[in-house]
């Protein structure tokens, strides 16, 4: 064998010979690409680690520690069952008032948690709670039908009554009014503190959803039956009344209006939702989403299982839309002005 020549050339004695050259600098992209080259990956004998094999212990922490990360600036704590109702003061947005299934409802302050007072006294689950509309005074209301009024500024009740089983309950937008729906079809109305009194009887079935119009003299009621009335506060007449085709067609679950009242919109069980005209009582158009995948009853249960009821309603005050929340966690953005879908988020 020749002698090697140049410098750093390696030396051989006798019969020694190369076999292998191995290069110890680090592999440059074309290296790699020959070394993919000589990867099989069609090897039928290989075979692939099931999905159970990557998950570890560790792994799980990780993820229950994500689930339950808690990213609120403030948390109020003293409830001690659910939460079923929450609101803020209208005038300064720094007072919350929460009622819940201890029965029992709290105000207190939004920037760091203190409890400001508890309105005691309730006997049920508290499932309504609001203040008027310059924050002078706070509602709460309980399934029994207890409603308790209470003075923010110096924390004392100032007002009680009780009725039947409460379906809901809503303070007037201008005047220290209250309005609270039963369980026999019956709406209430109290001038606070005095008391003063007066009702508006629906048919044999429950008030399940009211609203009172921005102009403050008109309240929409939903009842049980599907029917929908729009009611004259002043006289206590009936001014509209929906029912048959034009209402729903099972109980109707939340009521809506625009800002400036001219427009109605109702939701119900029947999974459709109505958008009506305010001064005439006309069902301007329906709306109703259709379902990708519609639900399959499970076994035990009836075709109730199937029903996509609308949940929630509310309308865009400076564009011609309105929002529509569904049971099986749809939201629902429709074009007011062509009467059609705009855009669906799905909540998993």
């Amino acid at each position: 064998m020749e002698p090697a020549e140049g410098p750093g050339a390696l030396s051989f004695h006798g019969d020694e010979e190369i076999i292998e050259v191995v290069e110890l600098g680090p592999p440059g992209p074309d290296d790699l690409a020959e070394e993919m080259e000589d990867v099989d990956f069609d090897d039928e004998g290989a075979e692939e680690p099931e999905a159970e094999t990557w998950e570890t212990e560790d792994d799980e922490g990780v993820e229950d520690s994500m689930e339950a990360q808690d990213d609120s600036e403030v948390t109020f704590s003293l409830h001690t069952a659910s939460v079923f109702c929450v609101s803020l003061d209208p005038k300064t947005n720094t007072l919350a008032v929460t009622g819940g299934e201890d029965d029992k409802a709290f105000v207190w302050r939004v920037s760091d948690g203190e409890l400001l007072f508890e309105c005691s006294g309730h006997k049920d689950s508290v499932t309504c709670a609001g203040f008027s509309h310059d924050s002078v005074f706070v509602a709460t209301g309980d399934m029994s039908g207890l409603i308790k009024v209470w003075r923010v500024d110096t924390k004392e009740e100032v007002w009680s009554f009780e009725v039947g089983d409460l379906e809901w309950m809503e303070w007037h937008p201008q005047a220290h009014v209250l309005l609270a729906g039963t369980a026999d079809g019956n709406s209430w109305m109290w001038k606070i503190p005095s008391g003063d009194c007066k009702t508006f009887q629906g048919p044999a079935c429950p008030a399940t959803c009211g609203r009172i119009l921005p102009d403050g003299k008109r309240a929409v009621v939903g009842y049980e039956d599907g029917t929908m009335r729009i009611w004259d506060l002043k006289q206590g007449t009936s001014l509209h009344v929906l029912k048959g085709q034009d209402g729903h067609q099972d109980p109707m679950t939340c009521v809506a209006s625009n800002q400036d009242g001219s427009l109605i919109m109702t939701g119900s069980v029947d999974c459709h939702a109505k958008l009506v005209n305010s001064a005439t009582g006309k069902v301007v158009c329906v709306f109703k989403l259709e379902s990708v995948a519609p639900k399959v009853p499970a076994a035990g249960e009836g075709e109730e299982a199937e029903s996509n009821s609308v949940e929630s309603l509310g309308f865009c005050n400076v564009m011609p839309l309105a929002a529509v929340g569904y049971l099986d966690g749809t939201l629902a953005i429709y074009d007011l002005s062509t009467q059609s879908l705009r855009h669906k988020c799905q909540h998993e």
